[in-house]
């Protein structure tokens, strides 16, 4: 980071948008959080921005560089937004459609399939475009955007440019070629990693100029950069051609914002928010990358991202009353709204009816709880069964209490799936309410939550006995809970990280170890290495998890805006992969320079010329990417047995990357 340099970081998460300004000389200026809106981020964004300034005491134009990471590539591909797009695919058939889930991802979009591609080796097929120009007349006035993918393209794209330069010419739209997303082998998933990305173009586009737009009317002018979801940043117009790569952008720059805080370069990096608990793994200073591809929405793409694991467990967990626990309770997966948030917009109805509740002999599972409609719900019912239908129809935009609303079990299940739509919104008691009744917590409607609590604390168990005998020892049962699953879902990543299977009877060991529990066998668990919690409520459970797992745990001071610091903390990375490959066992060499393919009789010439070829790519890429006085890093890998004595060349990989501090002009 740039000695004086005031740097600008904003982070999208699921219940907050954080900001923060800091500088490598005086560390955090000034941070900020606001209420993210998920129908509309830049709110949510500005918001934050707004409020940050407000508190910063210099000038917007001290500012030299703007960063953010963001959950809006994620959450379109889980909510499968996007623009309509149309596939043309170049050597490939109609069953390569249903592999990799290519078909599902299209969504009846349009596709066309033409002659043409390549070989393992790059040589060419016949290409035959001549059904091109009447499938572009009868689509572009219906999509956004075009996405190529051609066969064995990452041997040889000479064919996909010749499709994009045709589209571009016809169309002047948006086009992604499957070769400039992924070097990897595998042609249909290379495609639908395609699909997704030129989905993605105007949805990122648009959080683009509107982030844009409402810095320069604060006066800020300092470039903007996106977090990819391997850490690293790019440029915002350089990020608009691949946006599929900023997937997982806001947990990789959790883990780029451990990294600085701590200045450790391994670590366990667990992240709790309001929805999800995020854990992954740090090593030698950068995330540990999804070896098969990112996975969101049900789909794997080629996208290099951080290997997270997510988990629904966070302060707006649904708190359920569960007495095959020792604490009574169980937390999530589910996300709600806390009791003490709702009571900040309607106090009135909220205190009224936990108070008729709390009057009640036997509070039941429907107290303390309330269901109303999301924002917009009306425009976006569409089609809905007789059953939802009625339910969806006594719901308003105000709050109601469940007790009154539904009428048994079976409008519950209803209900629940009006939540999974997107249509309802269910508020109740969560671990956030706990921590205001244990007064660890304060900044929302504190007596909402103290109301929920005295109501469920009575709430009968199975055996007909209370959950707990005062507010206190419930909240106090929910904190222990939360604790306790997470340090369960730690491990659980450092398992499946370890490619660890468990068998029977391996969890009644793995808790007598954590409970270290006395016996003829004394058993012992622990990390390898740090466990860093961040967070805004870091501080209140990690301490405890690492006790738990008999580790050392740090949260780091501004753990609370971990994410946004990493959104500006982290350096420029780009890399590129070629192969080389030999159609003779050795005798002649084939490789792609730029967008040409190249013959070379020697090894070493061709390995020599390709890692040069490859600095003078990167150089610009870097550049493009918005890095200064980037460094250059090489790996080669050959494969070439022995066969009857006899060296057989297969093929040789080089990779390359070029990182850079981002420059401040």
């Amino acid at each position: 980071m740039a000695e004086n340099q005031v740097l600008l970081g904003i982070d999208t998460g699921g219940t907050y948008t954080d900001a923060v300004l800091f500088s490598d000389e005086k560390g955090v200026m000034a941070k900020a959080k606001s209420l993210t809106t998920k129908h509309d981020l830049a709110i949510g964004i500005s918001g934050a921005v707004d409020a940050v300034l407000k508190e910063y005491q210099g000038a917007t134009t001290d500012i030299a560089l703007t960063s953010i990471s963001t959950t809006l590539a994620t959450n379109a591909l889980v909510e499968g937004k996007g623009g309509s797009i149309a596939l043309i695919m170049i050597g490939f058939d109609e069953k390569d459609m249903e592999k990799a889930g290519l078909a599902e991802a299209l969504a009846g979009d349009p596709v066309i399939f033409i002659p043409g591609g390549h070989d393992v080796s790059g040589n060419e097929r016949k290409l035959d475009m001549s059904l091109l120009e009447d499938f572009i007349s009868s689509h572009k006035s219906t999509i956004s955007g075009f996405a190529v993918a051609g066969y064995f393209a990452v041997r040889n794209p000479s064919h996909e440019l010749k499709v994009r330069d045709v589209l571009r010419e016809k169309t002047g739209m948006a086009v992604t070629c499957s070769h400039e997303l992924s070097s990897k082998l595998g042609g249909p998933k290379r495609a639908l990693t395609t699909v997704l990305n030129a989905r993605l173009i105007p949805v990122i586009q648009d959080l683009i100029l509107a982030c844009r737009s409402h810095l320069e009317k604060t006066g800020i002018t300092s470039p903007l950069m996106v977090v990819r979801g391997d850490g690293a940043l790019v440029d915002a117009e350089f990020a608009l051609k691949k946006p599929i790569e900023t997937i997982l952008s806001g947990p990789a720059a959790s883990l780029v914002g451990a990294k600085f805080l701590l200045g450790t370069k391994d670590a366990i990096v667990s992240d709790i928010g309001g929805t999800t608990t995020d854990v992954a793994i740090l090593e030698k200073g950068w995330p540990r990358i999804e070896p098969n591809g990112a996975s969101v929405g049900g789909y794997t793409t080629m996208v290099e991202a951080v290997a997270m694991h997510t988990f629904g467990l966070g302060g707006d967990s649904v708190v359920e009353i569960d007495d095959t626990t020792k604490t009574k309770v169980r937390l999530g997966p589910r996300r709600q709204i806390p009791l003490s948030l709702l009571a900040m917009d309607y106090e009135a109805i909220v205190i009224e009816a936990l108070r008729r509740q709390e009057q009640m002999e036997y509070p039941n599972h429907m107290c303390a709880r309330f269901a109303y409609l999301v924002a917009g719900a009306k425009q976006r019912a569409g089609q809905l069964k007789a059953t939802e239908l009625k339910l969806f129809e006594k719901l308003t935009d105000k709050p109601q209490p469940l007790d009154q609303l539904l009428k048994g079990a079976s409008e519950s299940g209803t209900l629940e799936k009006l939540v999974s739509r997107g249509l309802a919104q269910v508020s109740g008691f969560t671990p956030s309410d706990a921590m205001h009744v244990l007064n660890i917590q304060n900044n929302w409607n504190a007596s909402a939550a103290r109301l929920g609590a005295d109501i469920l604390c009575r709430v009968r168990d199975r055996f007909a006995q209370a959950v707990a005998t005062s507010a206190e020892e419930f909240c106090f049962n929910i904190k222990r809970q939360l604790t306790s699953q997470s340090a369960d879902v730690i491990l659980k990543t450092c398992m499946d990280e370890d490619g660890i299977t468990l068998g029977a009877g391996a969890f009644d060991l793995i808790e007598r170890g954590l409970e270290k529990q006395d016996g003829f066998i004394n058993l012992s668990i622990s990390l390898d290495r740090v466990l860093v919690g961040l967070g805004a409520s870091a501080n209140v459970y990690y301490p405890d998890i690492g006790k738990r797992l008999s580790s050392e745990c740090h949260v780091p001071e501004h753990a609370d805006v971990a994410n946004a610091i990493g959104a500006v903390a982290g350096e420029v990375r780009v890399h590129k992969t070629v192969t080389i490959t030999s159609e003779d066992g050795g005798s002649s060499f084939q490789f792609m320079s730029g967008e040409v393919l190249e013959h070379m009789a020697d090894e070493k010439a061709a390995i020599e010329k390709v890692q040069s070829d490859l600095k003078k790519e990167l150089a610009v890429l870097a550049q493009e990417a918005g890095a200064q006085s980037p460094v250059f890093e090489t790996d080669l890998s050959v494969h070439a047995p022995e066969i009857n004595g006899t060296r057989h060349f297969v093929e040789a990989v080089v990779f390359m990357s070029a990182t850079g501090r981002p420059r401040f002009d």
